[in-house]
């Protein structure tokens, strides 16, 4: 599946000034006068923010109901300048073809990007021959596996919620459970509170002395300050220093030879299209000219 990641909430008001016709299919979010906005343009708009994150803003209905806001905002401002013949304009006709070019130019690049992924089989193939071929990349300190619940500080009953909720795990309540319901990192809240594997320096201090201090896998921390609030910790697994499984790193080589491929196949597409450029050096200077005198006259 292509997945473009590049910023096309210009592209509402690209579809206003040149006539686009609405997704009729779609429902329709927000209306008034002329405008509409549908779930498309959402989908369209969503598709500036990284993958992981898309699910979350557009499960809650108080960010849908913002960018729809937002959406239909700026289509009726491109509805109203369009009316008002600024469409015509040479300079505003020149920004928009830059705009509506750095869309398809992303398009492409995705393509390119989607072109250049071998299958998957050939991908952990290439992980494992760096893996392989420099082990010593892959020795540890000692880490650990944990997760939390986060009751943020601006709640007025955040400690009390947090002290709360403690008490309920100490019960027997499912901690993963309590993390998807009341968590207020989103994050973390979906995997049911799972921070992952991690070591010494990558969290903040009060957290990071906190969860080292626990012992056993399941062990609880008390309620624990930090600057995003207060904190729920549990101990899923102590993991000591020493060489890392192939299996530990499999996911971080995977992105890294996805990365590495994705950046080979770009730079042969610039190699390839700056061969074919032709730079007039005169008119560079004679633009930047123009420019440099601008400059020269202010104070």
């Amino acid at each position: 599946m292509k997945r473009f990641h590049f910023p096309l909430s210009l592209v509402l008001s690209l579809s206003a000034l040149f006539g686009a016709s609405a997704h009729a299919a779609e429902p329709v979010l927000v209306s008034g006068g002329q405008v509409q906005i549908t779930a498309a343009d959402l989908k369209a708009d969503a598709l500036r923010m990284p993958p992981e994150m898309r699910p979350l803003v557009l499960a809650e209905t108080k960010s849908v109901t913002q960018i729809a806001s937002n959406l239909f905002a700026r289509r009726a401002l491109a509805q109203r300048a369009k009316a008002e013949g600024l469409d015509k304009d040479p300079v505003l006709q020149a920004a928009l073809q830059v705009a509506l070019d750095k869309v398809l130019s992303d398009a492409m690049l995705a393509e390119i990007d989607a072109r250049a992924m071998p299958p998957e089989p050939a991908v952990q193939g290439l992980a494992r021959n760096i893996y392989t071929a420099k082990p010593e990349r892959f020795k540890a300190p000692e880490r650990v596996e944990a997760s939390h619940i986060l009751f943020k500080e601006d709640q007025p009953d955040a400690l009390a919620q947090a002290e709360k909720t403690l008490e309920e795990l100490k019960q027997g309540a499912d901690f993963a459970k309590l993390a998807s319901e009341r968590s207020q990192d989103k994050a973390s809240a979906a995997k049911g509170g799972s921070l992952g594997v991690f070591g010494k320096g990558q969290m903040v201090p009060e957290f990071e002395e906190a969860v080292f201090k626990l012992e056993r896998s399941g062990d609880l921390s008390p309620v624990v300050k930090s600057k995003f609030g207060y904190h729920i910790i549990r101990l899923n697994a102590r993991k000591p220093a020493g060489q890392q499984t192939f299996d530990e790193v499999r996911e971080d080589l995977v992105k890294e030879v996805r990365n590495n491929l994705l950046q080979e196949a770009r730079a042969a597409e610039a190699a390839k299209m700056q061969q074919q450029a032709q730079f007039d050096n005169e008119a560079i200077q004679a633009f930047s000219a123009g420019y440099a005198k601008d400059t020269k006259k202010r104070p």
